[in-house]
């Protein structure tokens, strides 16, 4: 698969668990490129200038411009997503899957929350995406304010293992 395809499928299924859970799944930084939003730890995955063993068991590193699995996988062995994860994973390749790379990088253009950079990044405003579900200005304000705490918090854990 086009890595730019799914890049956008992952930013994709983080967004729409944003719309229903409140927080994206994958808890990574959201940041827009030229050609549209990317989760910017994943993109680095990706691109080999971070190493992870779990990504890379699963993932093979970019070549032209194609990731590909590494091996063939049992269910089980995806016990860090939960079973709403996986059902907006799927859902998210139903709906989108069928599309050619550039076709959805067209429609991630489309998004409220995407802002061209031009040739650097730029984090997305998360503000803008859950304003984008329909809430309203201090509703989308209370949401950050949810993710950044619960990002704060998820670091004082990690610094206690």
């Amino acid at each position: 698969m086009a890595h730019i395809k799914l890049m956008k499928l992952l930013y994709l299924a983080d967004r729409l668990s944003m719309e229903r859970y409140d927080a994206p799944m994958s808890d990574d930084a959201q940041c827009n490129m030229k050609n549209g939003p990317v989760l910017s730890a994943t993109f680095d995955l990706m691109k080999g200038t971070r190493r992870s063993e779990a990504w890379s068991s699963f993932i093979s590193p970019i070549d032209d411009n194609e990731v590909t699995l590494q091996r063939d996988f049992a269910w089980d062995e995806l016990d860090e997503l939960s079973r709403a994860d996986l059902k907006i994973l799927d859902e998210v390749f139903v709906k989108f899957g069928h599309m050619k790379r550039w076709d959805l990088v067209e429609y991630v253009h489309t998004l409220p929350e995407w802002e061209n950079p031009g040739d650097t990044s730029k984090p997305i405003d998360t503000e803008v995406t859950f304003k984008s579900f329909g809430l309203n200005e201090m509703q989308a304000h209370e949401k950050v304010g949810m993710l950044r705490s619960r990002k704060l918090l998820g670091l004082k854990l990690a610094e206690m293992k």
